[in-house]
C-alpha cells in the first residue's frame, strides 16, 4: 500500500469512527425494532455467563467466550448463579424459531429466546455492537470493551435464507468453506448451498461408486477465458470432498445453525459422472470426460433403470451424510437431443404416454422425487423441473427471472428466489471494462438490496410460498478465495438484509452508513471485499460529430462526484458535478466520488469513443 493510500485510509475511517459515535448501533442486517437507551455496559474479567442447562445454549455462550479469550484477553467464566455484570442467556416461551430480544442494561446483558436459534442470532447482533475488534484473531490491547445500552427486538422476515457455492467449476477446500459458512452464519443466513457435482468435476465421495472421485474429479485441463477462446492450460485440475470431511463442514455447520444444502445435478449436467459410467448415458456420444470448458453439455443420464439404481445408491449415501430436510437434485438445463435419437427414450415415452421430451424429463424428475419422499426427504430444483410438469412435492429454486417462482408459489408450492439478474453474484459488481473477467452483466451493490423477492403479481396467499432468498456464487472464472469473497461481498449483504429485515425496515441511504461501520468488522475478519458502489459511473452519449453528452453517477449517498476532462486525476477541487456535460473528441472524462476533502472511490475514466 502506498503512502498516499495509507493517509487515506487512516483518515477515512477516523471519519467512519466520528460517524459511528454518533450513531453506535449499526447492525446488518437491519434488526425489526430497536430501542437506543442511555449508558453502557463494560466487559471486564469478572463479567460471567448464565445460561440454561442446555448442551445448545452452552455451546452458544463459549462462543463468546472464545471470541472474548482470543480479542480481549478477558476470561468469562459460567456462572452458577444469576448476578450482575454478566450475560444471562434466557430461555422464554411464546416466541419464533429464529427471534430474540436484546436488553442491555449497564448491569446485564440479557438474551431472550424460546430456541437456541435465536440465541444464536442475538449473539450475532451482540457482536456488531460491540468494537469491531471482537472479530479480531489476536488480543487487540487498549479498548474499551463497552456496548451501548439498548432493547433489540427482531425476528425474520424468510425462513430460507441461502447462499450458494460452487466448488465444481473451482474447487475450495475444507478450510475455506468453513470461513464461507462463518460469514453466513455472522450475518444470520441459515443454509449453505453446496453445489457438489457437474460436468467439468465430481466433488463427493460415493463409497459404492469409488470411480466418481478417482476419475471423475479430475479434468484434464481447464479452458483459459471464456467457452469460446479455445485456448487450455494443459494442467490437470480437481479435488473432492472425503466422507469424513463432509461430516465434520456438516457439524461445524450445524453448531451455527447452518443447514447444508447439497446439490447432485441430474439429468443434466452430469459428465463427469458419465465420464465413469458410460452406460449411464444413452450413449450415442463420442466423448465421455469431464468437461474442460463451462457451457452445457449433450451428455446427460438416459432414464433407464440403471441410472435410476445409481441414483438412489448415490442419494442413499447423501442421506446418511446429510441431515438437511431438502436435497437439491439440479435439474437445469438439460439438452433433449440424445434423447430424441435414443431408442430406449422413445419407446419409454410411447409405453408411458408422454407427448414430448420434457414430460420425459418431468418424469424424471417424480421417479426420484417419489424415492427421496420415500426417505423423509423432499426435493428442491432449479426452473427447469416445472417443464413438462412440477413434481408433487417439489421446491422450486428460481433462477432464470422471477418466472418460475411465480408459477410455483401460485400451484401452491414453495420457492427461494434467486434470479440471475438480481442474485448472481458472479456477475460484475463494477465497470466491466475495468473489472476482471466475470459472468453475466453488470448487477451493481444498488440493484441488488433494491430487489423485491415477493412480485406483486401473487396475491396475498400466494405469497406466502416465497420461502426465501439465496445468492449464487458459480465460479467459472473465480479461482480463488479472495476472489470469491470481492465478488460476494459487500452483495451478500443486501441479500442477507434482505432476507431478513422486513421490507420497513429496508433503506438504501441507512445500509449504506451501516456498511460502512461493518467494512471495519470484515476488515478485521480479512474479507476482501469489493468497494465499487463508490465508483462513478461515466455513460457517454449520442449527440454531434465533434461532441458527446456526459453523465455522471454514483450509487453511494452523500457524496459529491469531482471530474476532469484535461486527463489528470480529480482532487477535492476539481469540478464538482451537477449536470451533464458536452466534450470533444481531445478530452477525456475522469471522475471520482469524494465526502468533503477525502476520496472514497477510485478514478474512473472514459474518452469520446
Amino acid at each position: 500500500m502506498n503512502s498516499e493510500r495509507k493517509v487515506f485510509v487512516t483518515f477515512y475511517w477516523l471519519c467512519v469512527v466520528c460517524l459511528a459515535y454518533a450513531q453506535q448501533i449499526n447492525i446488518i442486517p437491519q434488526p425489526l425494532k430497536i430501542t437506543e437507551q442511555k449508558g453502557v455496559f463494560e466487559f471486564n474479567n469478572r463479567t460471567g455467563l448464565y445460561f440454561p442447562n442446555d448442551e445448545d445454549y452452552k455451546r452458544i455462550a463459549g462462543f463468546l467466550a472464545n471470541s472474548f479469550q482470543q480479542a480481549a484477553g478477558i476470561s468469562m467464566e459460567t456462572a452458577s448463579k444469576l448476578s450482575s455484570n454478566c450475560v444471562y442467556f434466557k430461555k422464554v416461551r411464546g416466541m419464533g424459531l429464529e427471534a430474540y430480544k436484546l436488553e442491555v442494561k449497564p448491569n446485564r446483558i440479557t438474551i431472550m429466546s424460546s430456541y437456541p436459534n435465536g440465541a444464536f442470532y442475538a449473539l450475532q447482533t451482540l457482536y456488531q455492537l460491540l468494537p469491531e475488534y471482537i472479530y479480531s484473531p489476536v488480543k487487540k490491547g487498549g479498548i474499551t470493551w463497552s456496548v451501548p445500552c439498548c432493547e433489540i427486538e427482531d425476528t425474520p422476515r424468510f425462513s430460507y435464507r441461502g447462499m450458494h457455492l460452487d466448488v465444481c467449476s473451482h474447487f475450495f477446500d475444507i478450510d475455506y468453506i468453513k470461513r464461507y459458512i462463518d460469514l453466513i452464519a455472522m450475518h444470520k443466513q441459515n443454509v449453505f448451498h453446496w453445489h457438489l457435482t457437474e460436468d467439468q468435476g465430481w466433488r463427493i465421495e460415493i463409497k459404492k461408486y469409488p470411480e466418481l472421485t478417482e476419475k471423475g474429479s479430475i479434468r484434464k485441463e481447464t479452458i483459459i477465458g471464456t467457452l469460446n477462446s479455445g485456448v487450455y492450460d494443459g494442467t490437470p485440475y480437481g479435488g473432492y470432498y472425503t466422507q469424513e470431511q463432509i461430516r465434520d463442514i456438516i457439524k461445524y455447520a450445524s453448531d451455527r445453525f447452518v443447514t447444508v444444502l447439497p446439490e447432485i445435478e441430474m439429468p443434466g449436467h452430469a459428465l463427469a459422472a458419465i465420464s465413469c459410467y458410460p452406460e449411464l448415458s444413452c450413449g450415442l456420444e463420442e466423448k465421455y470426460e469431464p468437461a474442460t470448458r463451462w457451457g452445457v453439455f449433450p451428455q446427460v443420464y438416459c432414464p433407464k433403470e440403471k441410472t435410476f439404481a445409481f441414483l438412489e445408491d448415490v442419494l442413499s449415501e447423501i442421506f446418511d451424510l446429510f441431515p438437511s430436510p431438502i436435497i437439491h437434485i439440479g435439474g437445469d438445463e438439460c439438452p433433449k437431443q440424445s434423447w430424441e435419437k435414443c431408442l430406449h427414450c422413445q419407446v419409454l415415452m410411447k409405453r408411458l404416454g408422454l407427448k414430448d421430451e420434457f414430460e420425459l424429463q418431468s418424469y424424471f424428475i417424480q421417479r426420484i422425487e417419489k424415492f427421496v419422499n420415500s426417505k423423509g426427504r423432499k426435493i428442491i430444483g432449479w426452473d427447469e423441473i416445472l417443464q413438462g410438469g412440477l413434481a408433487p412435492n417439489a421446491m422450486v429454486m428460481s433462477w432464470l427471472g422471477e418466472e418460475g417462482g411465480i408459477k410455483a408459489a401460485k400451484q401452491h408450492h414453495n420457492a427461494v428466489m434467486c434470479p440471475n439478474q438480481k442474485y448472481y453474484l458472479d456477475y460484475y459488481q463494477g465497470d466491466p471494462s475495468t473489472e476482471r473477467l466475470a459472468m453475466g452483466h453488470y448487477v451493481p451493490l444498488k440493484e441488488v438490496y433494491d430487489y423485491n423477492p415477493v412480485p406483486n403479481k401473487l396475491t396475498a396467499d400466494e405469497k406466502k410460498y416465497i420461502m426465501g432468498v439465496e445468492g449464487c456464487v458459480w465460479t467459472e472464472y473465480i479461482t480463488t478465495p479472495e476472489h470469491v469473497e470481492y465478488m460476494a461481498y459487500p452483495r451478500a449483504l443486501a441479500i442477507c438484509e434482505t432476507a431478513w429485515s422486513s421490507v420497513e425496515n429496508k433503506n438504501w441511504d441507512s445500509f449504506i452508513h451501516r456498511l460502512e461501520k461493518h467494512f471495519t468488522r470484515l476488515d478485521e475478519k480479512k474479507v476482501n471485499y469489493c468497494r465499487a458502489f463508490y465508483d462513478v459511473n461515466i455513460e457517454v452519449g449520442k449527440d454531434g460529430t465533434y461532441s458527446k453528452v456526459v453523465s455522471l453517477s454514483v450509487d453511494a449517498p452523500d457524496v459529491e462526484i469531482r471530474y476532469t476532462t484535461d486527463g489528470s486525476d480529480p482532487v477535492s477541487s476539481s469540478p464538482l458535478y451537477k449536470i451533464p456535460f458536452v466534450i470533444n473528441p481531445s478530452e477525456k472524462v475522469k471522475a471520482r466520488s469524494f465526502r468533503g476533502l477525502i476520496w472514497v472511490g477510485k478514478v474512473t475514466s472514459k474518452g469520446f469513443n
